[in-house]
């Protein structure tokens, strides 16, 4: 099984078999395969370089600006193909990407910063200025530090920022690039906890990429594994979470118990995760 769902209803994201290319020869994605459903947190796993932010640029079209491009495959976002789209006509359509590393604007106001995410609305300062406060109660930490210059304030609260920033827009489904990346383990749980509780009360849906393994399985309810550019497994995160190759390879777990970060890094990959 290939897809986050069940079969018995369209996903709101479909990426069908892409193969990425960048500088016309470097191939980075190979037959690449996931989706998304309706409402739901569908984790995208996997050591660093193994092709995941190039995934979620192929989503949102950002890739041209590095000199990459989708050559096969497709993706197709709420039933219309995407692919070959404008990045701004893909946050138009409400798929927006928080991108690794925060990437706030460092000279404006916390609160300027998310009003930017709301440069593409039509519908008027009332209903922008009730999704602020929305935002606020979501995020309480940046009400108090509204005022403050984004580019000295902490890493957590950049990334509160750039989600923030992320909800202005109104999304149907949200791109997050390794949001834990740098962050104390408390932030990252504080973030997925608020992540968790804006997909169960405003129904937008996550796309995360990420490599801490353990925290993204807890939140998301499917996962897709990627290694060297290819999925190598996926299932539902419950099952990947209890799966023994998961659980040696990526959580450092094994069946004698903890393996050293050294034994887990240079593991021989299991040759029916090749077929």
């Amino acid at each position: 099984m290939t897809a986050a769902t069940d079969g018995t209803a369209a996903p709101l994201l479909a990426v069908n078999n892409i193969e990425v290319i960048y500088n016309h020869v470097i191939l980075v994605l190979r037959g690449v395969s996931f989706a998304v459903p309706e409402r739901g947190i569908v984790a995208l796993l996997g050591a660093n370089g193994a092709g995941k932010t190039t995934s979620l640029k192929a989503v949102s079209n950002l890739l041209r600006a590095e000199r990459g491009e989708v050559t096969k495959g497709s993706v197709t976002f709420e039933g219309t193909r995407i692919d070959r789209l404008d990045a701004a006509d893909v946050v138009r359509r409400g798929l927006i990407q928080v991108m690794e590393g925060r990437h706030c604007f460092a000279h404006l106001t916390v609160e300027e910063n998310l009003l930017t995410g709301a440069y593409t609305r039509r519908d008027g300062r009332a209903a922008i200025a009730a999704d602020l406060d929305r935002v606020y109660e979501y995020f309480p930490r940046l009400k108090t530090r509204q005022r403050a210059i984004a580019g000295y304030t902490s890493g957590g609260e950049q990334q509160m920022v750039a989600i923030g920033r992320a909800l202005m827009a109104r999304p149907r489904l949200v791109l997050l690039d390794e949001p834990s990346l740098g962050l104390a383990p408390q932030l990252v749980e504080e973030i997925f906890e608020i992540v968790a509780r804006l997909n169960t009360d405003t129904g937008v849906g996550f796309l995360v990429a990420e490599q801490n393994t353990n925290v993204a399985l807890r939140y998301a309810g499917y996962g897709y594994i990627l290694e060297n550019g290819r999925v190598v497994m996926d299932g539902a995160a419950a099952a990947l979470r209890a799966n023994e190759d998961v659980k040696e390879f990526y959580l450092g777990l094994s069946a004698s118990g903890r393996k050293s970060y050294r034994d887990v890094k240079f593991y021989r990959r299991r040759k029916r995760w090749l077929a």
